[in-house]
């Protein structure tokens, strides 16, 4: 087994604390990562304060992991040491079945297993994830990361960036295409910049005035208030796609009306409780589309890189220490950061024996 330090939840209540623990040997077909920079997903908090079911403590949380090989096991052909790599949300999958086999492993019939809080094929462990020193996993869920792209700005693409990603290839936005992004963090400025690259013209929707600069610069055609009445009425029926990335319950009925005949809205956030149930006639008048998406797949997510490699697309992050994290988490929960944090985890290999 191989020595690792982490930083680690405990119980659903205390703080993050450095933890040491062990890896599995690399096999045959496994890459040994050097993690230097993770981001900090609000899943993540989700996940280690209990609030999406049991969690298996002491448990390591982070999916948006970028480091170099360190070594490959012998029958490794797609990567070579010291190349630039990430790891996203999934670790591995049964990769028969129809999803699998369609490069749709995030939705593996028998369940993808996660970076973190899964279980391991390889030992029936918890798996551990990237807010720590180092980790192995099997070379088909490694991705590139091309040339041109800052590390610690391209992290959180492997989750935010491509959990937006792939409902906006998946519904081929364009150019014509007419995109409203809902709410503007990690998700939604990830979507705004990802919509305005592809071509879309984009509009966020916001409940807060002070955001509108932000939307603005960060490539948003327009910005309407939501509480805005009259901005509302005015973008009805304009719009062909609209990501909502608002992980709380909220009506739906006032999103629906501003899509166009056959428009989707695609909810992308973890809501633990039930959203209003919009009325059928928002759908039935105008053959309108209520979707759900989950992150993406590993061919896709490549894509993803590949692209925003061509266009200069990164996250806009604050870079933290690993001591910083429970601070962080505090912050995260107001909503103050722009708009993602990532850990540098080089202070953490310095302090591992």
């Amino acid at each position: 087994m191989i020595s690792a330090r982490g930083i680690a939840a405990t119980s659903a209540t205390d703080p993050l604390v450095p933890w040491d623990f062990t890896r599995r040997e690399p096999g045959p077909s496994d890459v040994l990562i050097h993690i230097h920079y993770c981001g900090v997903c609000h899943s993540d908090l989700h996940t280690v304060r209990g609030e999406w079911g049991t969690v298996p403590y002491p448990l390591v949380p982070g999916h948006e992991i970028v480091g170099r090989v360190a070594s490959v096991g012998s029958h490794v052909t797609r990567f070579r040491e010291g190349e630039l790599v990430g790891v996203g949300c999934m670790v591995d999958s049964c990769r028969d079945c129809d999803p699998c086999r369609r490069g749709l492993e995030q939705y593996c019939e028998q369940g993808n297993t996660g970076t973190y809080a899964g279980i391991e094929a390889q030992t029936g462990r918890p798996t551990q994830g990237g807010y720590s020193t180092h980790i192995v996993v099997d070379q088909d869920f490694v991705l590139r990361i091309p040339d041109g792209l800052d590390p610690a700005r391209t992290a959180p693409l492997l989750c935010a960036g491509i959990t937006t990603w792939s409902p906006l290839r998946e519904w081929k936005v364009g150019p014509g295409s007419r995109v409203g992004v809902v709410g503007l963090g990690g998700l939604g400025h990830m979507a705004v910049k990802l919509a305005r690259a592809l071509g879309a013209h984009v509009v966020v929707l916001t409940t807060s005035p002070g955001k509108v600069a932000d939307a603005l610069a960060l490539g948003a055609h327009e910005v309407v208030l939501s509480g805005n009445e009259e901005a509302m009425r005015a973008l009805r029926n304009s719009l062909h796609v609209i990501i909502d990335t608002v992980g709380a319950p909220h009506d739906l009925n006032a999103e629906m009306r501003l899509l166009t005949l056959d428009g989707t809205l695609v909810l992308l956030g973890g809501s633990p409780e039930p959203h209003p149930s919009p009325g059928a006639f928002t759908f039935i008048t105008k053959r309108r589309r209520l979707a759900g998406s989950l992150i993406g797949g590993i061919a896709e997510t490549q894509e993803m890189l590949d692209f925003c490699a061509a266009h200069g697309v990164m996250a806009d992050i604050e870079r933290i220490r690993p001591e910083d994290i429970n601070t962080a988490y505090e912050r995260m929960l107001r909503s103050d950061v722009k708009y993602r944090f990532v850990i540098d985890l080089e202070p953490l290999r310095q302090t591992t024996a």
